[in-house]
C-alpha cells in the first residue's frame, strides 16, 4: 500500500528539482543568444517592415543571406509598384522603413513626423541620369511635336518635375501637354504600346527592353540631357529612432553589409532575385552595374533636395514651408559609418 504522505513529499521534491533544472536551462539559453556586430543580444530583436519594389535587391539580399538576422532585425518586405507608394505606406503604418527619390521623401517629411537617416547613394551621378530613358511615340520627332500630347507619370514620383524641366528646356510650355497619372511603369508601358499615351520616362533593363521592342515608339533621349538630378533617401518614422536607436543603427549596418555583398556577388544576387521575384538573371546583373547602394550623406545631396523643396513650394505641391534641416537625423549614420557623413544640415 502506497504511503500518501511519502508520495506527497516525493512529488514536492520532484517539482523543486524540475524548477531548478528549468531555471538552469533558461540561463543557458539566454547566455547563448547570438550577438550581432555591436554585441546586442537576440532579445533586442527589432521587427521592421520594409517598403520595396521588385527590382531592388538590397533588402532581399539582406533577408536571404541572413544579414538582417545577424543584426537582430526581424524583417518583413512589403512590395509596391513604386518607391513613392512605399513611402505613402508610412502614413498608414503599413511599413516603418522606406526609401525613394527626394520628391516623395519631401512630401512625406512635410506632412508628418518622419526622419531622413541617410542617402542611399543613387540618383546624383551622370550614370544614374543616363539610366532614365524617355520613350515617345513615332510621331514625336522634334520638341514642338510634344504640344497637345499625352505624357505619362507615375503618381507621387518625381516624374512631373522631370517633365516640367525637360519640356521647359526644350522650349515647350508644360501647360500645352496633357499629363496622365498612372499607377506604375507596367501600366505606362501598356498605355504607350496601345497608343493611349505618347511619352513615358522609364528605368530598369526589363522595362527598357520591352519599350525598345515596340514598333510604335522609340528612345528620344535620357535624363542626362536635362539638368535634373534626383537623390535617393532612406526614411523612417521618427518614433522608431526614439524608441530603438540601437535597432535603427543596426539597420544601417545591415544595409551597408548587404550593399557590399551585392557589389561582390552579382551572380548570387541574380539567383536571389530570380527566386524571389522571377527577374531574369541577366537583367539583374545589368542593373547592378549602376544601382548598388552606398549609404552616406554629402553636401551635394542636401543641395539637391533643398532645391527640389523650393520647386515643390513654388508649384503648390507642398502648401506650407518647413525647416528642412530639422527633418534629418544623421546621428545614427555618424555612429554606424562615421566616414560616410561629410555634411550635416
Amino acid at each position: 500500500m502506497i504511503n500518501k504522505k511519502a508520495l506527497g513529499w516525493s512529488l514536492i521534491l520532484i517539482l523543486v528539482f524540475t524548477l531548478i533544472l528549468s531555471g538552469c536551462g533558461n540561463e543557458d539559453t539566454a547566455s547563448s543568444q547570438p550577438a550581432n556586430a555591436k554585441g546586442a543580444a537576440a532579445s533586442d530583436v527589432i521587427k521592421l517592415t520594409f517598403a520595396d519594389i521588385i527590382t531592388n535587391p538590397t533588402f532581399q539580399v539582406a533577408l536571404e543571406e541572413g544579414i538582417f538576422e545577424k543584426y537582430n532585425i526581424d524583417a518583413t518586405i512589403a512590395t509596391f509598384a513604386t518607391p513613392a507608394e512605399g513611402i505613402n505606406a508610412l502614413f498608414i503604418n503599413q511599413v516603418n522603413v522606406a526609401y525613394g527619390a527626394d520628391f516623395p521623401v519631401l512630401n512625406a517629411v512635410a506632412k508628418g513626423d518622419y526622419s531622413i537617416i541617410a542617402s542611399n547613394g543613387t540618383g546624383l551621378r551622370e550614370e544614374d541620369a543616363k539610366r532614365w530613358k524617355l520613350y515617345v511615340s513615332n510621331d514625336i520627332q522634334a520638341p514642338e511635336d510634344f504640344v497637345g500630347k499625352k505624357l505619362s507619370f507615375s503618381r507621387g514620383t518625381f516624374i512631373p518635375y522631370l517633365w516640367d524641366e525637360f519640356l521647359t528646356e526644350q522650349g515647350v510650355d508644360p501647360d500645352s501637354v496633357q499629363f496622365i497619372g498612372q499607377g506604375g511603369f507596367d501600366e505606362s508601358y501598356i498605355a504607350l504600346k496601345g497608343g493611349e499615351i505618347d511619352g513615358v520616362w522609364a528605368v530598369g533593363s526589363v522595362l527598357l527592353d520591352k519599350l525598345a521592342a515596340l514598333d510604335n515608339a522609340y528612345e528620344y533621349t535620357d535624363m542626362s540631357a536635362t539638368n535634373v538630378r534626383i537623390g535617393g533617401d532612406l526614411i523612417v518614422q521618427s518614433k522608431l529612432i526614439q524608441e530603438n536607436r540601437e535597432g535603427v543603427k543596426n539597420l544601417l549596418l545591415a544595409i551597408d553589409e548587404a550593399s557590399a555583398f551585392i557589389a561582390s556577388n552579382p551572380e548570387r544576387v541574380a539567383d536571389i532575385m530570380y527566386d524571389k521575384v522571377k527577374q531574369p538573371k541577366e537583367h539583374t546583373i545589368r542593373d547592378l552595374q549602376d544601382n548598388t547602394w552606398n549609404l552616406h550623406y554629402s553636401e551635394e545631396s542636401y543641395e539637391k533636395i533643398s532645391s527640389l523643396k523650393s520647386y515643390l513650394l513654388a508649384e503648390g505641391i507642398i502648401e506650407n514651408d518647413f525647416d528642412l534641416a530639422s527633418k534629418f537625423d544623421l546621428s545614427l549614420l555618424q555612429e554606424a559609418l562615421p566616414d560616410r557623413v561629410t555634411y550635416v544640415p
